[in-house]
């Protein structure tokens, strides 16, 4: 895949890194070109200087084949605009733009992009470990608003069945595994402690399952 990376600081460095290891075409971009000092020696990929907005820029980028392309400076307002040119004028299949300040986070959101958010995601992960680290929430969308909690199964309800232990609530199973292996049966399968089971909550309905998931975790 021909992968465009805007932004050489660290995030893009690294991430232009990891692109090249699994066999990517990658081309980074950055307007000043002592950043590109921060890319991994082993780094084989392109690099072009220059103003990112500039046609002659993204034309030697090679944007007119590029399949990807991930807008990741520390400038929100670059990466909302550069993000939305690949996607609205180049037609890029694939576009991320990252959001490094949370307050213009509705501008990536305006533009209709695919967003990531670490400080916001990083606050979050950080105010559980500290509060709640009885709940396990391991993953989360760039804007917050999907979650993924895991639920390990205890002794104690060994050998029910899963519609019997769940609450009432808006929430999915998304999966459940035993020994690592998915258990396409899960639901008529009496559980085993260690069973590990994934919910993703409603909006409406987070606390409720926080509530449940704290509970069960106590016994």
């Amino acid at each position: 895949m021909q992968v465009i990376v805007v932004g050489c600081g660290r995030l893009g460095a690294e991430l232009a890194h990891r692109l090249f290891q699994r066999g990517h075409d990658v081309t980074v971009i950055d307007q000043v070109a002592a950043a590109f000092d921060n890319l991994n020696p082993l780094f084989r990929g392109r690099t072009v200087e220059g103003e990112v907005l500039s046609q002659d820029v993204l034309h030697r980028a090679g944007i007119e084949s590029a399949e990807a392309f991930a807008a990741v400076t520390n400038s929100d307002t670059l990466n909302a605009v550069v993000a939305h040119v690949a996607r609205t004028v180049y037609h890029v299949p694939h576009v991320v733009a990252r959001n490094f300040n949370p307050h213009w986070r509705p501008l990536h959101e305006a533009f209709g992009l695919q967003v990531v958010s670490s400080t916001t995601w990083g606050a979050q992960r950080i105010e559980e470990m500290l509060g709640e680290a009885e709940v396990r929430q391991v993953w989360s969308s760039s804007n917050g608003m999907v979650d993924l909690y895991e639920f390990v199964v205890p002794e104690s309800l060994q050998g029910r069945l899963l519609r019997e232990i769940l609450p009432e609530g808006p929430y999915v199973v998304v999966a459940c595994t035993r020994i690592g292996q998915p258990m396409p049966s899960a639901q008529e399968t009496p559980l085993e402690a260690g069973d590990v089971i994934y919910l993703s909550p409603a909006p409406e309905g987070r606390e409720a399952l926080r509530r449940w998931l704290r509970a069960q975790q106590k016994g």
